[in-house]
């Protein structure tokens, strides 16, 4: 076939195209900050709730290795303090760059740039769910076990972005030291005690 079938209708829906560092959570508890690429198709599937299939490169032989759901504050506010705790936030991924939307060939550039921040200012108040099923930094060629539930970083002591990024920046062309520029004047908002907790527990 030369195209996307149209029985594949849920893939018709993706709209976002989101690159950012995952970090399995039980590591963060032990002071070990063990983490991964994610590369993350996203669509809405009601008007404040984002799904995003997690693949481990952007090429089309990419491994699907998780799930993310997304939802405002005034949707995680509803949730019971045990289950906010499996949700982690979105405002360091944002205000440090390390969280982008690759340039689609052919963009303008300037004009992107404006877009991609207009973006920001939306998720740096989102919460995210994030569940992986396939462990491939380990060098798994199956996905063995049981899911586990993965977070983002929340501080620049967590892990060196720059030695962690080298790779990603190189291959989308763009530097996260310049993004995060871009985005100081993107307020950060108040982040519940709930989230994020296996940064809380290891003291990090």
């Amino acid at each position: 076939m030369s195209g996307p079938s149209t029985e594949y209708k849920p893939l018709h829906n993706i709209c976002e195209f989101l690159n950012a560092l995952h970090i399995y959570t039980e590591e963060a508890r032990h002071n070990v900050s063990r983490y991964v690429e994610a590369t993350h198709l996203c669509a809405h599937v009601q008007k404040d709730v984002r799904q995003c299939l997690i693949y481990d490169t952007p090429e089309k032989d990419a491994r699907l290795i998780g799930v993310e759901y997304m939802i405002p504050e005034h949707l995680y506010r509803t949730l019971p303090d045990d289950e906010k705790r499996l949700w982690h936030s979105h405002d360091f991924e944002v205000k440090s760059g390390m969280l982008v939307l690759p340039k689609p060939a052919g963009s303008d550039p300037a004009e992107w740039e404006k877009a991609e921040t207009e973006s920001m200012k939306e998720i740096v108040g989102l919460y995210g769910k994030t569940w992986h099923f396939w462990q491939v930094d380990r060098g798994d060629t199956l996905p063995i076990g049981y899911p586990v539930l993965m977070g983002s970083l929340t501080s620049p002591k967590q892990v060196d972005l720059d030695k962690a990024l080298v790779h990603r920046n190189k291959r989308f062309g763009v530097d996260h030291k310049k993004k995060a520029d871009q985005r100081a004047g993107i307020d950060i908002p108040t982040i519940d005690p709930n989230a994020n907790y296996w940064w809380r527990e290891s003291g990090r």
